[in-house]
């Protein structure tokens, strides 16, 4: 074995001892989500946070230059920031940091299918995934959570991290014990946050913990099953953008139905009810059956 392949994989096995994900603790809603990534110890926090609020800032002014960002009076902006209140409550449950964030919303009048969430608590949806879903407030909720956990989970964070690794290679080896300028260099790499596609791991990890701030706010978790026969439709022959990394149609709609019993009774309890008192989730689109099945949960 020469000297690369024998300090690459003492990388390796450090990686894996230093940088393995714990469970989260058991506890009501959703369970089985792991801690986030000790990849993110490798880049500042702040530092991802201030490059997602810089690049939103730079997105609503250019929107706004092209008169392509609804004002803040427009129905759509206040029904949002009406539903972001509600779900931003929960949001320090999943990361501390996040009392701290300048939160805000903002809607691009454009008509693609997509929505996020930049670090640093900076929302954007456009208004073809509102218009051409039909959303309800429900599934805004679901969209809305999903992109919030992205930002919580910090997924940003760790593959700026990661990608900072990477490009130091086999020649941070012999610093990799002090992390050195894996900050700086992590800055570096995060120029285009929305470019950067996330993981089918994070995209599930997102519906996950989406559905767990949701269900909190008092949004109904069926509505994701509708959601995403709603994206399917939407879709036609190709997927939107919003989709391009997301997992399967069906196999999303799966999982959620599987974690619904660890949710409905969060939402239950903003009803002041129980999960099998109430009514199934009636979709607006005529060809959509309700949802009420909450099943068994098989998750340990």
């Amino acid at each position: 074995m020469n000297r690369r392949a024998f300090c690459l994989g003492c990388a390796g096995l450090f990686c894996t001892a230093a940088f393995g994900q714990q469970q989260v603790p058991a506890q009501d809603g959703v369970q089985g989500v792991p801690e986030r990534s000790k990849w993110t110890k490798l880049v500042s926090a702040s530092q991802v946070e201030k490059i997602g609020v810089q690049q939103f800032s730079q997105m609503t002014a250019s929107a706004r230059n092209q008169n392509a960002l609804l004002p803040p009076d427009h129905p759509q902006v206040r029904r949002l920031d009406g539903i972001a209140k509600r779900i931003l409550p929960f949001a320090p449950r999943w990361n501390e940091r996040a009392r701290q964030w300048p939160w805000e919303v903002q809607v691009f009048n454009s008509p693609q299918i997509n929505a996020f969430c930049m670090p640093g608590g900076k929302i954007g949806f456009y208004t073809g995934i509102l218009d051409k879903l039909k959303l309800t407030d429900d599934e805004v909720a679901m969209i809305m959570g999903h992109e919030v956990a992205h930002a919580l989970r910090e997924h940003a964070r760790e593959r700026m991290a990661k990608q900072a690794g990477l490009s130091l290679g086999a020649s941070a080896i012999t610093s990799i014990f002090g992390l050195g300028d894996l900050g700086r260099l992590g800055v570096n790499v995060g120029a285009d946050m929305l470019s950067k596609a996330n993981s089918r791991e994070d995209e599930s990890e997102a519906d996950v913990v989406g559905l767990d701030l949701a269900a909190r706010a008092g949004f109904d978790p069926r509505s994701g099953v509708v959601l995403w026969q709603k994206m399917a439709l939407a879709a036609g022959g190709s997927p939107p953008q919003w989709l391009s990394t997301h997992p399967a149609g069906e196999n999303r709609i799966a999982e959620i139905r599987r974690r619904l019993p660890q949710v409905m009774p969060l939402y239950a309890r903003t009803r002041d009810t129980t999960p099998d008192q109430l009514p199934p989730y009636t979709s607006n689109v005529p060809n959509i059956a309700p949802v009420s099945l909450i099943g068994r949960s098989t998750i340990a």
